[in-house]
């Protein structure tokens, strides 16, 4: 996605863009002081016959990571913002009409989940029991840098769709909701620099397309460099490159990501932090080959929160990618963790006064007033 003109009149396309954002209703109006910044909906878990068992990833792993937490005492579900769908309106931010289009294909909606049997499937069927899980996550991303603006931090217990660009998906990513979500912050929040911190196993090469030539976004990507998606157009709209190579253990893998974050915070200075925190980086995950431990996981969390908290910079976290059915409980100990080490604070409340901010915020800063009748 080409970045924005630098100056005089918008483009019909950017005003169209700019037009769907701030009609959008995604930036759900109310704040209610009892919820903290952790976002998911049961409708995130995919249930689909059976069939989603003949991929690895594990279509239930947001649901149990909500419970884990619940169960811990941490989060109840009474304090978790329920997300929107997005429309098409929303997702016509960043896709073309025509790969929108082709979704409705179940032939190629089977070629990028990676699941065959998807395309012998009434596409009714593949839009309800699979793409919709997958939209209600994109408003889960899009909701929660909104959240981590107004809060600090935030957590999508879902999203991070990293493979996927404005025109094409892959990977088990149909839609781009990490480019969406930075779309919608740049105009609805009106900031101007975001870091993209993707330490999932794979490169992320959806988001690199999208915002290649965008320097308003800085992309720090760790990953296994002997593994899909083998994306060398990609790889040359990487600021900051680190690749692993297969069977890396947790050691070396911290100790890369330290060099790493140590680079990045003398390099770029953003207002948000996408951090897109897969958990395929697992020993024994089998799409992602490394060699890392739950208590890695756990660590490497810790550093990129303190990373953020230290600079006080918001950050948004997305769940991203993870094939063992471990995932979930190693994802929901880390958050656990990030809790312990008052990385996060699930309790806090937020006055009256931080209410009116809140929704001031989001008002204020839009561009243009808009007819959305």
């Amino acid at each position: 996605m080409a970045a924005a003109s630098g100056s005089g009149a918008p483009s019909a396309v950017e005003a169209l863009r700019l037009r769907r954002i701030l009609c959008s209703r995604l930036y759900l109006d109310d704040i209610p002081s009892s919820k903290a910044p952790v976002v998911y909906s049961p409708a995130y878990d995919i249930s689909f016959n059976g069939i989603e068992k003949q991929h690895p990833f594990d279509s239930a792993k947001w649901g149990r990571v909500r419970s884990f937490l619940e169960d811990a005492g941490l989060l109840q579900s009474d304090r978790i913002f329920e997300p929107l769908e997005v429309s098409e309106d929303d997702l016509l931010v960043v896709h073309s009409e025509s790969y929108l289009n082709s979704l409705k294909s179940s032939e190629k909606v089977a070629r990028i989940v990676e699941v065959p049997a998807v395309a012998l499937l009434p596409n009714l069927l593949v839009q309800q029991k699979l793409l919709y899980p997958f939209r209600k996550q994109v408003g889960g991303s899009v909701l929660s840098a909104k959240l981590a603006i107004e809060r600090g931090w935030a957590i999508n217990i879902g999203g991070g769709f990293h493979h996927c660009s404005a025109e094409e998906g892959g990977g088990f990513c149909a839609y781009a909701d990490i480019s969406l979500c930075i779309h919608f912050a740049f105009i609805r929040l009106n900031i101007s620099r975001v870091m993209i911190i993707d330490l999932d196993a794979h490169q992320g090469n959806g988001h690199e397309k999208d915002f290649g030539s965008d320097g308003r976004v800085y992309i720090l990507d760790m990953y296994n460099s002997g593994i899909y998606p083998f994306d060398h157009v990609a790889k040359k709209y990487i600021d900051q490159k680190v690749e692993l190579d297969s069977g890396t253990k947790t050691e070396d893998y911290l100790e890369n990501l330290d060099k790493a974050l140590k680079v990045a915070k003398g390099r770029f200075k953003p207002q948000l932090i996408v951090y897109n925190a897969g958990t395929d980086i697992l020993d024994g995950d089998p799409l992602g080959r490394l060699k890392v431990t739950p208590e890695g996981v756990a660590i490497r969390d810790e550093k990129v929160f303190g990373f953020a908290k230290d600079q006080n910079i918001p950050l948004l976290m997305l769940t991203s990618g993870g094939y063992t059915k471990s995932s979930a409980r190693v994802i929901a100990d880390s958050i656990i963790n990030l809790s312990k080490k008052n990385l996060i604070d699930t309790d806090s409340v937020l006055s009256p006064i931080d209410l009116t901010k809140g929704k001031l915020l989001d008002v204020n800063r839009r561009k243009v007033p808009m007819d959305c009748g």
